[in-house]
């Protein structure tokens, strides 16, 4: 009887004390509640980062009205008033990438300098307030959703951008038409006060609404629950801890690691190209006037392309995050919106509306990049704004594409457009065969391991 005893609690001894780890080896969603639970519980974490990331958006349209607003006063006064000639309204667009590239310092400065002198200093000093921004912003929503999750995020990240070009017009529209003469002010002085203001106002009420990092977020938004899972998903995601198993050697390890990464550079410069192609976007109000109307009604007209434009990205990047593929959804949008432009080149407003479209791709590019520098963190962190940086070189040669003297038909323009845009797809395709050949050396490794479930792979 003892021994059967004995034998009895040998048996159920280790059930007995079976400890949490345990448990989470049968089921990993165990501290959670279990999978249903564990589902419920993401549902909400979700919904509560949507919410507070939401601000991003609102930034990122006020970012880019305050950056887009020259092209709405250049039609009310702006180039008479500054006494602009030849090339220096260009160089005033030109001048806030360069001050974007060197400098990473958040803030906004209005323009209060009666002088071609003064609209470039104040341009160049913007470039440097904005330039932490999006990169800055990609690499805070890299560190809070899963690479599937990343591109619809990313798209209504980039829709601000877009909807800012929707927005801006109609918010330019209301100003130059309504202010002009008030306090002694011209109007397209009183566009970059009221704009100005608002950025400042928005940027003071996000410091209060979004988050830091997993790890260190302030505490009294998340439970604890919600907190252990949002570490737990980023660490399912890569297959390894965010940052306690990938550092080594501190942030200027990834620093180090990003810049000897010819990836890195690459899609830096593919970026750099696909940015050219889209440089019709600070000249749209002026195509737009090609059309003959009013300076009001042309800047209404600015807006419907870019609502669709919006609404495309966001299809297009919602459709690449559910197959998890990303080279085709870039390369149609990008090839459809710049080559059938072409055979409209003669009619600058319905080029320019079909151009629009490849912002789509665009998008999806963008989260490519995030997605094929998943760790460590600090690498990721350099890659994202090492490639976003040196694409506003673009953004430098694209204000110089379209000179008045090409003008109304721009052919020579769009022609440099399509041909920096094919440049691009050509880049992205190499860059896809590259990575499929990572992939099946991964896929070569875990074979010879015996490894069955299959670990992180990149996203073609």
């Amino acid at each position: 009887m003892a021994a059967s005893r004995t034998s009895s609690w040998e048996k159920k001894g280790p059930v007995a004390n079976v400890g949490p780890a345990d448990v989470e080896g049968i089921d990993p969603d165990a501290e959670f509640g279990g999978h249903d639970a564990r589902k419920k519980l993401e549902r909400r974490l979700l919904r509560k980062l949507d919410l507070r990331m939401s601000i991003l958006i609102v930034i990122y349209i006020l970012n880019y009205i305050d950056r887009n607003n020259a092209g709405a006063a250049r039609l009310r006064g702006f180039e008479t008033d500054l006494h602009l000639q030849g090339q220096e309204f260009a160089t005033l667009l030109s001048i806030l990438y360069v001050g974007y590239i060197i400098m990473q310092y958040l803030s906004h400065i209005p323009i209060i300098l009666p002088s071609f002198i003064g609209a470039l200093l104040t341009r160049f000093f913007l470039g440097f307030v904005e330039a932490a921004f999006f990169p800055g912003a990609l690499f805070l929503i890299s560190k809070w959703y899963k690479r599937s999750e990343l591109g619809t995020r990313t798209a209504l990240l980039y829709c601000g951008n877009i909807i800012s070009n929707a927005f801006g017009a109609l918010i330019a529209s209301g100003i130059l038409d309504g202010m002009d003469g008030k306090l002694g002010r011209a109007a397209w002085r009183w566009l970059f006060y009221i704009e100005g203001a608002l950025t400042v106002f928005v940027a003071l009420c996000a410091i209060f609404i979004l988050p830091d990092f997993p790890a260190t977020t302030r505490k009294w938004w998340l439970s604890d629950a919600e907190r252990r899972l949002a570490l737990r998903r980023m660490e399912e995601d890569a297959g390894v801890g965010d940052e306690g198993e990938t550092e080594r050697g501190g942030h200027a390890a990834g620093l180090w690691l990003a810049v000897k990464d010819w990836k890195v550079w690459w899609m830096a410069f593919a970026m750099t190209s696909q940015v050219v192609a889209l440089s019709f976007n600070a000249y749209f109000p002026t195509l737009s006037a090609t059309m003959g109307f009013d300076p009001t009604v042309t800047l209404l007209l600015c807006a419907p392309p870019f609502v669709f434009t919006a609404i495309m990205a966001f299809v297009v990047s919602r459709h690449s995050d559910k197959t998890g593929e990303r080279f085709y959804h870039i390369t149609v949008p990008v090839f459809g919106g710049s080559y059938v432009s072409l055979y409209v080149s003669s009619v600058p407003p319905c080029a320019a509306f079909l151009m629009a479209q490849s912002y789509a791709g665009f998008v999806v590019l963008y989260t490519w990049v995030s997605n094929s520098f998943p760790r460590p963190p600090s690498k990721r962190a350099v890659a994202v704004a090492l490639v976003n940086a040196f694409s506003q070189l673009g953004n430098v040669a694209g204000s110089y594409v379209w000179p008045t003297p090409w003008g109304p038909t721009y052919r020579y323009s769009y022609a440099i457009c399509i041909a920096t845009a094919g440049c691009s797809i050509v880049m992205c395709y190499i860059f896809k065969l590259h990575l499929a050949h990572l992939n099946r050396l991964l896929d070569k490794e875990e074979e010879e391991k015996g490894v069955e479930e299959k670990g992180f792979r990149y996203l073609l």
